[in-house]
């Protein structure tokens, strides 16, 4: 009997370990599979891009700006749809010039804003897809 109780404690701990043996190995799995989702690689970078070209605008002091973009959608989906709405990405992009003096661009703080409100106001135009971010690509101030 006690032979039997002794097995049968081994078989246990056996269990238990192969257990938690295979809760580890999905974590861990999951966890490499996470790691994938972080920064886009080049090609998919370029694959949900579309650029916005060297367009010239007044500004609100005056003055005027010559500025081009790239933007980043989420998906080929978001990609289309932002083609296809690039008039109004476009007149989203002068609106939120105009508005703007030439003060407003100094410093990174000055662009970093500029891109995350324009992004802010072309994902309020978006259905589809969303723009993940918006890259200067060129800028020149007069």
């Amino acid at each position: 009997m006690k032979g039997n109780k002794v097995i049968q404690t081994m078989v246990i701990m056996l269990a238990i370990i192969a257990l938690a043996g295979t809760v580890a190995l999905v974590m861990v799995m999951k966890m490499a599979g996470g790691e994938k989702q972080g920064e886009p690689s080049a090609d998919e970078l370029a694959e949900s891009s579309i650029d916005i070209p060297e367009m010239t605008t007044n500004l609100a002091d005056g003055r005027y700006i010559k500025i081009s973009f790239k933007i980043q959608t989420d998906s080929d989906k978001g990609k289309e749809e932002a083609e296809k709405r690039d008039f109004q990405i476009k007149d989203v992009i002068i609106e939120r010039l105009s508005e703007m003096k030439a003060a407003d661009f100094k410093g990174k703080e000055g662009m970093a804003a500029l891109k995350e409100r324009l992004k802010q106001d072309i994902n309020a135009l978006m259905q589809e897809g969303k723009v993940e971010n918006v890259y200067i690509t060129s800028f020149i101030l007069q």
